[in-house]
């Protein structure tokens, strides 16, 4: 199915860009849509990645042989992480001749630790996230959830071999590229750690244990799921007035909902309980980090917890100006609201928002909105929410 993407790469004449995003989130197939005409490197054909490789001055060659008409519309260079020295022709061909590209890839993180020439700010940066609920017409939540918002899972009939295999062929395949690793045994075990600390106040002690490798190797496996676009570390908002919050240890979140829900093995079956509830809030953090992403903003996304356990899931904001929890059930009792409560007592958010759900939205006489996850996404894309 053909998904109007909401990400546009609005270049100037001369402009060049970065495009990074997981792979299967549809970049390719982003960049055909928004430049039909462009010439393209595909770098996944292993022929053309090992010509670059062992001679980067024939990707200089091949452009110069383009005609006028080509050469004015950007160049795209997909998988461009796996031949790093042709950013040195690329860099070449922009101040030289003021060309324009687009460099498209799965992992800026392989080229910085290569030191590859990342072109010194001549390359706007974009990210591709998964689909998003805008994105997905006649949107189905259950789907979402099990199927996760990766285009081809969404829409494949056998969606459980397809994360089987992304999981094992890409996900992992992407921390043993880095060469972090050789132990085979340690980090498959991280990955079933995943399945009980994903989303959850993160003890890397507890999980090294588990995995039998120590703390620090464990942090490194986390970081280059972040770095390589693969999940997400969500900070504990703490103002310094603050004295209720205990806690400096992050919570982590996959980059895909139904991808978590391989890993965790968690499927959800019914729009309630404590499983639906948990990937109803991964999923309501896709949708923010997206429409960040998306919109061009930089407000940070964190969470607040006190010493008694009390939790807002999700504070957005320098100042935690919009506070939002999360909800599993169909209906929303005074006694679940004590966190946000707690919240607004402390900090006077200019919102407080639990997602749930219910099947209308309602305002307490506190201020808190009652929403709906729909109500809640199309206040989100309607820029109704982070003003």
């Amino acid at each position: 199915m053909h998904y109007h993407r909401t990400l546009r790469l609005d270049l100037p004449p001369g402009q060049s860009a970065f495009l990074w995003g997981p792979r299967k989130t549809g970049k390719s197939t982003l960049l055909r849509a928004l430049f039909p005409e462009a010439a393209r490197f595909d770098l996944l054909d292993t022929r053309l990645m090992l010509e670059l490789t062992r001679a980067p001055w024939a990707f200089s060659e091949r452009v110069a042989a383009f005609d006028q008409a080509t050469r004015s519309n950007p160049i795209i260079v997909d998988e461009v992480q796996k031949a790093p020295a042709v950013l040195d022709e690329v860099h070449r061909l922009i101040e030289n001749e003021g060309l324009s590209f687009v460099l498209c890839g799965s992992s800026a993180r392989k080229l910085k630790r290569g030191r590859a020439n990342l072109l010194g700010g001549r390359a706007w940066r974009f990210e591709l996230h998964p689909l998003t609920w805008p994105e997905v017409p006649e949107f189905d939540l259950l789907r979402a959830l099990n199927r996760g918002l990766v285009p081809q899972h969404y829409d494949a009939t056998g969606y459980r071999r397809a994360f089987a295999g992304y999981v094992d062929d890409y996900l992992k395949e992407e921390v043993f590229d880095e060469g972090l690793t050789r132990n085979v045994a340690g980090f498959s075990r991280f990955f079933e750690a995943l399945s009980f600390c994903h989303g959850e106040l993160l003890n890397y002690s507890n999980v090294a244990r588990d995995c039998g490798v120590d703390s620090k190797t464990v942090r490194e496996y986390f970081q280059i799921l972040v770095d390589t676009l693969l999940g997400v570390f969500v900070e504990p908002f703490s103002p310094r007035r603050s004295r209720a919050v205990i806690t400096r240890a992050p919570k982590f979140y996959l980059f895909d909902v139904g991808v978590a829900g391989h890993v965790t093995g968690r499927p959800v079956e019914r729009e309630h309980g404590a499983d639906f509830g948990r990937a109803l809030e991964h999923l309501v953090l896709m949708e923010l980090l997206a429409y960040r992403s998306y919109r061009e903003y930089d407000f940070p996304v964190r969470f607040w917890r006190t010493k008694s356990g009390l939790e807002c899931d999700f504070v957005l904001g320098r100042a935690g100006e919009v506070a939002i929890e999360v909800k599993g059930s169909p209906r929303v009792r005074p006694g679940e609201l004590r966190a946000m409560r707690a919240y607004m007592d402390e900090h006077r958010p200019a919102q407080a928002v639990v997602v749930c759900n219910e099947d209308a939205p309602r305002r307490t006489s506190e201020g808190i909105w009652i929403l709906p996850w729909e109500r809640f996404f199309e206040r989100l894309w309607g820029d109704e929410l982070v003003t």
